[in-house]
């Protein structure tokens, strides 16, 4: 449930906007594919340690096809310093096998379509789409979550349901707001020692406490 009247939610918006207006994903990437396949190997690993491995992986697999076709076993070797290395290794290539076989080998762009392949979920789509187009929509990852609730927008107990309030709280620049959220939680809002001398938005600051999706 949406706890925040209009006008509080309006204000928070007009801030967040205001500190994080044109903000992109720290992820490194040249096109969709690189994009997606970072992504997917982000969850649950920091975006420092994926741009650390992505590079070679991208050098030996350059597209949907040559990842297709790629022995998992080098896969899993080259991102083994990732977290859950093995299945993201198997789901990377079960998606590029999807894409080049079900799409001609091009990354779908309808939200429907990209929840089906495998490794990508509704976040991860979200991501995708967010970044790729500027898509109004919004992503809940740990970051967005903690924000949320720290800053007193929602009660929500679930990823799923956090979105849902947040997407009828704002309804517009959602996307601008995932990546201000993700930014703001991810360098000031921290889950540990919050860095509340830096808050724009202490006003709204409702607990301290580290909000987890159950």
């Amino acid at each position: 449930m949406v706890l925040r009247i209009k006008e509080e939610l309006e204000e928070i918006k007009k801030r967040f906007l205001e500190h994080y207006k044109g903000s992109k994903t720290e992820l490194n990437y040249n096109n969709d594919y690189e994009l997606l396949i970072a992504i997917i190997l982000s969850a649950q690993c920091t975006d420092k340690r994926v741009n650390i491995i992505t590079p070679e992986l991208f050098k030996k697999y350059p597209d949907i096809k040559s990842l297709a076709n790629a022995d998992i076993e080098e896969v899993k070797e080259i991102i083994k310093s990732c977290s859950f290395f093995n299945n993201k290794a198997k789901n990377i290539i079960e998606m590029a096998k999807k894409v080049l076989n079900e799409h001609n080998g091009k990354i779908p762009r309808e939200h429907s379509k990209l929840i089906k392949l495998p490794g990508v979920g509704n976040k991860t789509a979200n991501v995708f789409l967010i970044e790729l187009e500027g898509a109004n929509r919004m992503a809940v990852d740990t970051h967005v979550f903690r924000v949320s609730h720290r800053l007193g927008i929602t009660d929500a107990k679930t990823v799923e349901e956090t979105e849902k309030d947040l997407v009828e709280a704002f309804e517009t620049d959602l996307n601008e707001l995932h990546q201000g959220f993700v930014l703001f939680g991810r360098y000031i809002c921290t889950a540990k020692n919050p860095k509340c001398e830096k808050c724009f938005v202490p006003d709204f600051c409702v607990s301290k406490e580290n909000f987890k999706p159950r």
